[in-house]
């Protein structure tokens, strides 16, 4: 009786020779290390070295986000205020229907509107602050005298009128102040108005009271 193995079909191959696998080279397998290369100490690095490389290995360079902010050298702001030819600078302000035409000029700081003190004409606190906001923020306050005709309109009107002014005769006076005024937003014409009364009605929107019956 004959069995059918598959493994009797196989040719018989030498031991030696099934044994034996092809080895490869030591050099492909394993690198070759300097030994004195692996005793040398490695520096230490500091956490701003990590950080540096990684930007520069993703195209970036250190100082790239800060340098976009820069304002632009080139940049040629419009001069609304002009200069007369004894020097003082004139600027001239509107808001609502109130016009302020101002005059600067070097001094200690004095400010006449219509021939009287800021304090006696402007009694509201709140409104002086907001005209000497304009000086205190180029650094001119306590260094140029103000002289302002003022016409037109109510108090909140006139102060209004009386920034833009004082800030194009600064803008005229040192252009290079012209981004601190932009920041600040004093050079920025107010062009909001009292909307006109309609008829029918007893104010611009608001109407008379409703009796059904």
């Amino acid at each position: 009786m004959s069995t059918d193995n598959p493994e009797d079909d196989k040719p018989d191959v030498p031991e030696e020779t099934a044994s034996a696998t092809p080895e490869q080279p030591a050099s492909e397998t394993e690198p070759t290390v300097d030994p004195e290369a692996a005793a040398a100490p490695v520096p230490p690095t500091t956490p701003g070295e990590e950080t540096a490389g990684d930007d520069l290995a993703s195209g970036l360079t250190l100082g790239e986000g800060s340098a976009a902010s820069e304002v632009d050298p080139d940049y040629q702001p419009v001069i609304r205020g002009k200069i007369d030819r004894f020097g003082v600078s004139i600027g001239t302000g509107r808001r609502k229907t109130s016009v302020a035409r101002v005059r600067i000029k070097e001094g200690d700081g004095k400010m006449v509107i219509n021939d009287r003190t800021l304090d006696e004409y402007f009694t509201v606190e709140r409104d002086r602050k907001a005209i000497k906001a304009v000086l205190e923020a180029t650094g001119m306050d306590g260094k140029v005298d103000v002289w302002a005709r003022v016409s037109g309109g109510g108090t909140t009107g006139q102060t209004g009128a009386m920034i833009l002014g004082i800030a194009r005769a600064i803008q005229a006076k040192d252009p290079a102040q012209h981004h601190t005024l932009s920041e600040h937003g004093f050079l920025t014409r107010d062009g909001r108005m009292v909307e006109r009364k309609k008829y029918g009605l007893k104010k611009a929107r608001k109407s008379f009271q409703f009796s059904k019956r």
